[in-house]
Order: structure tokens, then sequence, then C-alpha cells
């Protein structure tokens, strides 16, 4: 049995967090967050120690060494832009670290961190849960089975409704968040370069505060995308079935299906985490290479082999912009 420590414990991801160290039979010990709306923890772990400030949290979890209660991992659930620092406290306060995606924002944060992962000898981990899926898995197979110089065109859309909380939230800036490619994609690039391999041009033709879409030439395929948080351009069925998220990836004319499995897949993650087999900070380069292209990126406009969902109209933003 690990004991964990968890930042970030009133994020939206946290819960699946709770649910994993749980399912996987560890003990939370310690959990911080600015906010105190944090009554979910009575549903896993009611006698964990909770602070709503960091230097109450940090003495505690410094003063678990001396009666043997060592904390073995700190599971990361914070904003995007806080994920360095928190994964060096981590560090430093000799844990291994397990923390959400986008692991960092930018390509030289992985550089300084690995540094840093050598230096006190602990691993960062990083939450990849679509490389655990299965029908991904299997795709992936499948991919690596076809002739060498066969090309795929692979078309991904993703919508995700998000109210207008969201631009007054740090997910709506872009310096925080990363913006929508790296917030609400991240994920689906890392899934595609690692079905697909190594991305090799990225070209962004549209990128507005509700939308982001492009094109990226990997290995093995050429991925037109379309990612948006506009409830507006939710298909009827997604809408009537109160789902109000909508995710496809089309390959070579067919939908790839993978709609399901998706529940316990971070508990599957902390699986191999405590096994050792976990995705380290080098498998995230990829994907955060991309997402960072995407953001520096000057948007071409609807020009070349862009995704059809591109030119419909943008939704209104709350604050006039």
């Amino acid at each position: 049995m690990k004991n964990f420590a968890i930042i970030g414990v009133g994020g939206y991801i946290a819960p699946r967090h709770l649910k994993a160290i749980k399912d996987t039979n560890n003990v939370l010990v310690a959990a911080y967050d600015k906010f105190d709306s944090v009554g979910l923890l009575d549903s896993y772990f009611p006698e964990t120690s909770f602070f709503t400030e960091q230097e109450l949290f940090d003495r505690h979890c410094t003063k678990l060494k001396d009666i043997n209660k060592q904390i073995d991992y700190i599971s990361i659930c914070t904003p995007n832009y806080l994920h360095d620092a928190h994964i060096r406290y981590g560090l430093r306060l000799g844990a291994d670290v397990i923390c959400e995606k986008p692991i960092v924002l930018n390509p030289w944060n992985i550089d300084a961190l690995q540094k840093v992962e050598q230096r006190e000898g602990k691993k960062i981990n990083t939450i990849l849960q679509l490389r655990l899926h299965k029908s991904i898995i299997d795709l992936k197979k499948e991919i690596e089975a076809a002739p060498k110089d066969k090309i795929f065109d692979v078309e991904l859309t993703y919508i995700t409704s998000r109210g207008n909380w969201y631009y007054s939230s740090w997910k709506g800036d872009i310096h925080k968040s990363g913006g929508i490619a790296t917030n609400i994609g991240v994920h689906f690039y890392d899934m595609l370069q690692w079905v697909f391999g190594a991305p090799r041009q990225n070209i962004v033709h549209v990128a507005s505060h509700d939308r982001v879409a492009g094109y990226i030439e990997l290995e093995r395929a050429r991925v037109r995308y379309f990612l948006s948080i506009n409830a507006d351009l939710l298909p009827s069925n997604a809408v009537q079935g109160e789902k109000r998220t909508f995710r496809t990836i089309n390959i070579n004319g067919s939908e790839f299906e993978f709609s399901e499995g998706f529940t316990e897949l971070h508990t599957e993650s902390y699986r191999n985490i405590l096994a050792g087999n976990g995705f380290g900070i080098e498998d995230a380069r990829n994907a955060i290479n991309i997402v960072y292209e995407i953001r520096q990126a000057q948007p071409i406009g609807l020009k070349g082999d862009y995704h059809p969902m591109a030119k419909f109209p943008l939704a209104s933003h709350p604050f006039g912009w």
C-alpha cells in the first residue's frame, strides 16, 4: 500500500484520480486545493488531511517523513500552467509524480524537468490514457501491419460544449491553459502520433476563442482536425441524448469507433504506474510539440486541405471579443 497526496483535489479531473487511488488499494494521506468544495473526499478518503494553503500542506507532508509515512506519490490535478511548479515540488519532496495532461505547456519545460527528475532520483509519470484504450491499441497494431508505404487519410472531429463560465476561468486564458488545442485536444494529438508516427508538418487553418482547426502530417497519416467548445455545432443526436460531447475519427472513409471504454482508463493508468510501467515525461514530448506549434502558428484561413466544419459560424463571445 502506497501513500498518496494530491494537489488540486477540487478540480474537474480529480475524482478520476481519487477513484484510481482507491481502486488500486492505496491511501490518500494529504490533499490540497485553494478551494474547499471537496466534499467528494467523503466518498473516497474521509480521513485525508485537507489544506487550503500550500504552506500548511507542505508542512504536513514534510512532517510525515518523521513518522515513517513518507508520501510515495503526488498526483497533480491543477490548472495547466501550474503543472511545472507542482511537479518540481513533488520531486523535491522525495515522491514520484503523477501529473494530468498536458504535463507542461512548452517543449523546453520537458528538458528542464528531466534534469530535476535525474537530480532527485524520482520519476515523473503522465496520464496518456488513450494509449490504454483497447480499440486504439488494436488500431495501432492494424496500422503497423499495413504496408509501410501506406499513408492514411484521417479526419478528427471533437466538440465538447462549454458554457460562458469557460471564458472567465483559467481555461479561457491561453497563457494558463494553452488554448483549446492544448486544453481539450492534447490527448488526441498524442494518440494520433502514437498510432501514425511522429509529426512532419503542422498547419493551422482557424484558431479562435471557440475552436481550432488544421492539418497535421504524420509519418503514416494526413490528418484534418476540428476541435471546438461551441455547443451550436453539436449534431442533433448528441444534443438529444444530452451528451453535449461529440467525437469521431474517420480513417480512409470509415468511422473508427471508440466512444466507449473510457471509464476505467485512469485506474488502468495508475496500475501501470504502480507496476513501474507508466508513461514518462519523454513520452509526452511529441504531443507537447504539436500543441505548442499550433499555439504559435499564424492561421492561414480556409485554404488547402481544411476540415469542413472550420467554415461554420463562430460562437458569440460573452465579453464581445
